[in-house]
């Protein structure tokens, strides 16, 4: 099965959205593997927002980051990372259709409640980076079933 990041942003934590968001992955189906609270530290969140060092919002962006802890979530299932983005929204919340979870609880891109992975690569390295000791797997009797999978 696919597997995908999800992240909880300090905001989404502070204003106490986490349940709502795990919620809605598994009320569509996809199996939570990995969740925990952390602290990330400057040096981790570049690493992890590498890709925008060169916007003039990356040091904001850093700063918002570290002001209170994030949820972070491994998730798989059938197509998860496109899935999973298509439920979180566009990245600007003004832009995201009602329904998705930043369509619902926000308002503004700089405090827009959670990441998604965009790709299967950017999962799995995410994934790594913020699970360095593994993900453990297990199955679930309702897939075993065929209650979510054909």
């Amino acid at each position: 099965m696919e597997r995908t990041y999800i992240m909880v942003k300090p905001d989404g934590v502070q204003r106490g959205l986490v349940g709502e968001i795990i919620k809605r992955f598994e009320q569509r189906g996809y199996q939570l593997m990995a969740l925990e609270l952390m602290h990330p530290t400057q040096q981790h969140l570049e690493e992890h927002y590498k890709d925008l060092a060169g916007k003039g919002f990356f040091a904001g962006l850093i700063k918002y980051m570290q002001s209170g802890p994030v949820v972070g979530m491994v998730w798989a299932g059938k197509d998860v990372v496109k899935t999973g983005r298509a439920m979180l929204g566009a990245t600007n919340p003004l832009a995201s259709a009602p329904g998705t979870i930043r369509g619902d609880f926000s308002l503004d891109v700089g405090r827009n409640i959670c990441h998604g992975s965009d790709s299967v690569e950017s999962a799995e390295r995410e994934i790594a980076l913020w699970f360095p000791r593994g993900v453990p797997e297990y199955k679930r009797d309702i897939s075993v079933h065929g209650l979510i999978y054909e």
